[in-house]
Formats: structure tokens, sequence, C-alpha cells
């Protein structure tokens, strides 16, 4: 099957807002992550999402290029390829980009996009986000504003912060960032509708913050409060009506306890960035490699070694692996499971 069009991208949203799951988004780096990525998804007959950040597009272009919309690009295309031979839906996300990268990594994306439109094709990416957590509200809503104008007009769905994610995500650290700015306030979101509507405007997702801290900490260090999402829902639902609602998204979520997973998808989350979890699996099955086999991946006291251990192949398809098991329990844990809408 193809990579979503707008119109599936859409529907796979409404589905699961109707059906109280969230598809996790999976950060990729390149091919093998990509394809681990893809196979997770239909091990678990689970639509989802595979997003690429800045830092991943840099590195998927390569030491030379190093161009985060380039590599973007080119793992995109490599995604379109792929993807017409697995039999579950596959929606294009960018990750992060801060307000200093828009003009380098959204904006060129969008170039390409609306090139694609001109020949009939649909966008390169069915949404991308912008996240202007570490400027002013302000600021952050006026360019959110205008970002979403633009994909509107391409049929992309734009993802915007409000609140900040603690953590370091991409090399971009918010450590040191105060408690309670870890927690978005009913006011911010009224803000948001104010500044950006309620679809009307385009359709949007929200990351908004309960606490959520990127990276993997040890039990009892993060204290998430989902109902921060549920008092949100509440607020502008008050203030606009019964139908009001938004499609929230739950970033730093590594060790989530998962009732506090659930919580979330009840309060509205319908999608779940999942990354250090999935770094961690892909790099550990190569550290296994590297250890069971070390006289065969060194040349040692004059040896030779044993190529068929330190061809990147080996491990790296045990890696892929490993990492699409580490996918399917994501589907699982985010009730994604089975519920694709090719079914």
């Amino acid at each position: 099957m193809p990579i979503a069009t707008p119109d599936q991208y859409n529907a796979m949203l409404d589905a699961a807002r109707e059906g109280k799951y969230a598809y996790p988004a999976i950060n990729i780096t390149s091919s093998e992550t990509l394809n681990a990525a893809m196979r997770g998804f239909a091990d678990a007959g689970a639509d989802g999402i595979i997003e690429v950040s800045h830092g991943g597009g840099s590195f998927a272009s390569g030491t030379y290029v190093n161009s985060m919309s380039l590599g973007a690009q080119a793992i995109a295309e490599m995604a379109y390829l792929l993807a017409e031979e697995y039999p579950v839906l596959i929606a294009l996300h960018t990750d992060h980009c801060q307000a200093d990268k828009v003009d380098a990594f959204i904006r060129p994306l969008l170039e390409v996009s609306r090139e694609r439109r001109s020949h009939g094709l649909p966008p390169l990416y069915q949404s991308h986000m912008f996240d202007g957590s570490a400027i002013d509200l302000d600021s952050n809503l006026e360019i959110s504003a205008q970002l979403l104008e633009e994909m509107r007009a391409l049929d992309i769905i734009l993802e915007l912060e409000v609140g900040v994610v603690g953590g370091e995500e991409d090399g971009v650290s918010a450590e040191g960032t105060p408690r309670e700015k870890l927690y978005t306030t009913n006011e911010d979101l009224l803000k948001t509708v104010e500044a950006i509507g309620l679809g009307e405007k385009g359709r949007y997702m929200l990351a908004a913050t309960f606490g959520n801290v990127h990276g993997l900490y040890k039990p009892g260090n993060v204290q998430l409060r989902p109902e921060v999402l549920r008092d949100g829902q509440e607020a502008i639902k008050a203030e606009h009506g019964e139908d009001a609602w938004f499609d929230y998204v739950f970033h730093g979520g590594s060790g989530s306890e998962l009732q506090d997973i659930h919580d979330a998808i009840e309060y509205g989350v319908i999608k779940m960035n999942i990354d250090t979890d999935n770094q961690y699996t892909f790099t550990r099955s190569i550290a296994d490699h590297m250890f069971t086999n070390y006289e065969g991946v060194l040349m040692i006291d004059g040896e030779i070694g044993n190529k068929k251990v330190y061809d990147p192949r080996s491990y790296l398809k045990k890696a892929e692996i490993a990492m699409a098991e580490g996918v399917t329990e994501a589907c699982v844990a985010l009730r994604a499971e089975g519920r694709s809408l090719l079914n």
C-alpha cells in the first residue's frame, strides 16, 4: 500500500480519536530504522507514523552533504518505494523543528510538496511539527498560524507544541526548566484556540505537556499528570462548545507507566512519539553481536577475523528485527494492534 494520502491520514487520526487508541510515531534516521518501523507496523497489523527530526535528516544525508531537508526528503522518497510492499497505512511526519530551523528544514520540504502537488501528486510529508516551546507563547502561535496557513493549502497537517518537554531531544536541551513549565495550562490552551482555531483554519495536532521529559529515566524521576490533558479538553469545551476537541500528541513518553499512557489516550492523545526506547533496542542488539563475536569482528594479533560477522549486514539486520519487535510492542501498548484501516 502506498504512503497514506491526505484523506487517508485524516481518516487514521479520526479513527484513533473515535477508537481511543494512538499511533506510535517512530523516529528514524536510516534505511535500517525505516525498515524496522515499517516491519513493526506490519507485524502488528497496525497503521503507523514514521517521523524524521532535523538531526535525523542531517544524519541520513551523510557527513558530506549534511542537509537536514535533503536527508528528510531522501528518507521519504525511499519510504514511498518500500511502503508499496506493506499491508498497512504509513504516514510520514517531521519531528521537532525549532523556530531558527524552519527555513532550513520545514519550508524546503513544503516547497517539494508544492512541486509534487503541481504534478497531481500528494505532499511529500503528511504532517510537520513546529516546536516553538523555546520562545514566548505569542511568538510561537504567530509562527504556528503562518505555517498552518501554508500547510492547509497543501493538505498537510501541522503539529505544534504548547508547553515545554523537559530533557534533551536531538541536541536541543530543556534541562533545568522549572517544573511548573512542564505542564501546559488551560490559559495557554485557550490562547491557542484564539490564535489558530479548532480546525476551521486547518487541521493541527497539539503537543501539550503534562510533565513529559525526553530521554529515559529511572522510575519516580518523571511525574506525569495526564489529567492536565483532560482539564484542557474541558476548558475548551466550556468556552467553545461540546464539539471543541484537541488531538493531542504525547512527547517524552519513554519509560512511562502503561496506566499513564492509557489515561493520556482517554483524554485525547492520538499520536505518541517513540525514539529513546528504539535507540536502545537497536544499539543493544549490535552490542550483543559485537561482544558475542569479539574475535571475529576484530583482527586480533595479526589474525584475519571473520568477514561474516564484521559485514555490517550481519548485525544491522539483527538490529532491524530487534527494533521492529519494539515497534510492534508499542502498537500493542497504544491499543493500535490489528486496527489498520486496511483490515
